[in-house]
Protein backbone atom coordinates (compact mmCIF):
# COMPACT_ATOMS: atom_id res chain seq x y z
CA UNK A 1 0.00 0.00 0.00
CA UNK A 2 2.85 2.41 0.83
CA UNK A 3 4.29 1.89 -2.66
CA UNK A 4 0.96 2.87 -4.20
CA UNK A 5 0.85 6.12 -2.19
CA UNK A 6 4.40 6.97 -3.24
CA UNK A 7 3.52 6.44 -6.91
CA UNK A 8 0.40 8.61 -6.55
CA UNK A 9 2.40 11.36 -4.81
CA UNK A 10 5.15 11.14 -7.43
CA UNK A 11 2.59 11.39 -10.24
CA UNK A 12 0.92 14.37 -8.56
CA UNK A 13 4.27 16.11 -8.08
CA UNK A 14 5.17 15.50 -11.72
CA UNK A 15 1.82 16.85 -12.92
CA UNK A 16 2.26 19.93 -10.74
CA UNK A 17 5.78 20.48 -12.07
CA UNK A 18 4.48 20.52 -15.65
CA UNK A 19 1.47 22.69 -14.79
CA UNK A 20 3.43 25.30 -12.81
CA UNK A 21 5.08 27.00 -15.83
CA UNK A 22 1.71 27.33 -17.55
CA UNK A 23 0.09 28.79 -14.42
CA UNK A 24 2.99 31.12 -13.66
CA UNK A 25 2.97 33.14 -16.87
CA UNK A 26 4.14 36.42 -15.39
CA UNK A 27 4.20 38.62 -18.49
CA UNK A 28 1.67 39.94 -20.96
CA UNK A 29 2.72 41.30 -24.36
CA UNK A 30 1.00 43.66 -26.79
CA UNK A 31 2.16 45.49 -29.92
CA UNK A 32 2.11 49.27 -30.13
CA UNK A 33 -0.95 50.33 -32.13
CA UNK A 34 1.11 52.59 -34.44
CA UNK A 35 1.06 50.78 -37.79
CA UNK A 36 4.52 51.87 -38.95
CA UNK A 37 6.29 51.04 -35.66
CA UNK A 38 7.66 47.55 -35.02
CA UNK A 39 7.47 47.76 -31.21
CA UNK A 40 6.04 45.44 -28.56
CA UNK A 41 5.37 46.23 -24.90
CA UNK A 42 5.65 43.84 -21.97
CA UNK A 43 4.08 44.14 -18.51
CA UNK A 44 4.83 42.06 -15.44
CA UNK A 45 1.34 40.90 -14.47
CA UNK A 46 2.10 41.02 -10.72
CA UNK A 47 4.30 44.12 -10.32
CA UNK A 48 3.05 46.23 -13.24
CA UNK A 49 6.59 46.97 -14.46
CA UNK A 50 6.56 47.87 -18.18
CA UNK A 51 9.34 47.51 -20.75
CA UNK A 52 9.47 47.52 -24.54
CA UNK A 53 11.49 46.14 -27.46
CA UNK A 54 11.54 46.85 -31.17
CA UNK A 55 13.37 45.75 -34.29
CA UNK A 56 16.16 47.94 -35.58
CA UNK A 57 18.22 47.88 -38.76
CA UNK A 58 21.96 47.42 -38.45
CA UNK A 59 24.14 47.39 -41.56
CA UNK A 60 25.80 44.08 -42.32
CA UNK A 61 23.53 42.10 -39.97
CA UNK A 62 20.03 40.67 -39.89
CA UNK A 63 19.13 43.52 -37.55
CA UNK A 64 19.09 44.13 -33.85
CA UNK A 65 16.53 43.98 -31.05
CA UNK A 66 16.43 47.33 -29.26
CA UNK A 67 14.97 47.16 -25.76
CA UNK A 68 13.89 49.97 -23.45
CA UNK A 69 13.79 49.44 -19.69
CA UNK A 70 11.43 50.97 -17.17
CA UNK A 71 11.84 54.69 -16.60
CA UNK A 72 9.70 57.16 -14.65
CA UNK A 73 6.41 55.59 -13.54
CA UNK A 74 7.05 52.33 -15.44
CA UNK A 75 8.82 50.51 -12.61
CA UNK A 76 7.19 48.14 -10.13
CA UNK A 77 3.84 49.29 -8.74
CA UNK A 78 1.96 48.03 -5.67
CA UNK A 79 1.28 44.29 -6.13
CA UNK A 80 -1.80 43.76 -8.28
CA UNK A 81 -3.18 42.04 -11.35
CA UNK A 82 -1.82 44.10 -14.24
CA UNK A 83 -2.45 43.91 -17.94
CA UNK A 84 -1.58 45.96 -20.96
CA UNK A 85 -4.04 47.20 -23.57
CA UNK A 86 -3.36 48.66 -26.97
CA UNK A 87 -5.71 51.31 -28.34
CA UNK A 88 -6.95 51.14 -31.92
CA UNK A 89 -5.38 54.50 -32.77
CA UNK A 90 -3.03 53.66 -35.65
CA UNK A 91 -0.74 56.63 -34.97
CA UNK A 92 -0.37 55.99 -31.23
CA UNK A 93 2.96 54.60 -30.04
CA UNK A 94 1.92 54.05 -26.43
CA UNK A 95 -0.26 51.57 -24.57
CA UNK A 96 -2.43 51.49 -21.44
CA UNK A 97 -1.29 49.67 -18.29
CA UNK A 98 -4.38 48.52 -16.37
CA UNK A 99 -4.80 47.07 -12.89
CA UNK A 100 -7.68 44.60 -13.09
CA UNK A 101 -8.08 44.57 -9.28
CA UNK A 102 -8.42 48.32 -8.75
CA UNK A 103 -9.51 49.56 -12.19
CA UNK A 104 -6.62 52.03 -12.28
CA UNK A 105 -5.03 52.92 -15.61
CA UNK A 106 -1.97 54.74 -16.88
CA UNK A 107 -0.51 55.50 -20.30
CA UNK A 108 2.96 54.15 -21.11
CA UNK A 109 5.25 55.04 -24.01
CA UNK A 110 8.94 55.19 -24.96
CA UNK A 111 10.64 58.51 -24.17
CA UNK A 112 14.41 59.13 -24.24
CA UNK A 113 15.12 55.40 -24.63
CA UNK A 114 13.11 54.45 -21.52
CA UNK A 115 9.49 53.38 -21.04
CA UNK A 116 7.66 56.02 -19.00
CA UNK A 117 4.12 55.84 -17.61
CA UNK A 118 1.70 58.44 -16.31
CA UNK A 119 0.56 57.96 -12.69
CA UNK A 120 -2.03 55.20 -12.16
CA UNK A 121 -5.49 56.67 -11.73
CA UNK A 122 -9.22 55.93 -11.76
CA UNK A 123 -11.97 58.08 -13.20
CA UNK A 124 -13.54 60.35 -10.56
CA UNK A 125 -16.77 59.09 -8.97
CA UNK A 126 -19.97 60.38 -10.59
CA UNK A 127 -21.21 63.70 -9.25
CA UNK A 128 -24.24 63.57 -6.93
CA UNK A 129 -27.29 65.52 -8.05
CA UNK A 130 -27.91 68.68 -6.03
CA UNK A 131 -29.88 67.95 -2.87
CA UNK A 132 -29.23 64.20 -2.96
CA UNK A 133 -28.35 62.73 0.44
CA UNK A 134 -24.79 61.54 0.86
CA UNK A 135 -23.92 57.96 1.66
CA UNK A 136 -22.90 59.07 5.15
CA UNK A 137 -26.16 60.90 5.95
CA UNK A 138 -27.87 59.65 9.08
CA UNK A 139 -31.01 57.64 8.46
CA UNK A 140 -33.95 59.04 10.43
CA UNK A 141 -36.38 56.53 11.88
CA UNK A 142 -40.02 57.26 12.81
Amino acid sequence: MAGHHRRVLAAAALALAFAAPAMSATYEFVPAPQTDLNRIYRVDKYSGEVSSCQYGLQEGTVGVTLCFGAGEGAGPQPPGEYGIVSSRHEREGGVFRVNYRTGEMSVCYVFDEKVVCTPQTNPPPPARPAGAPSATSAVQRP
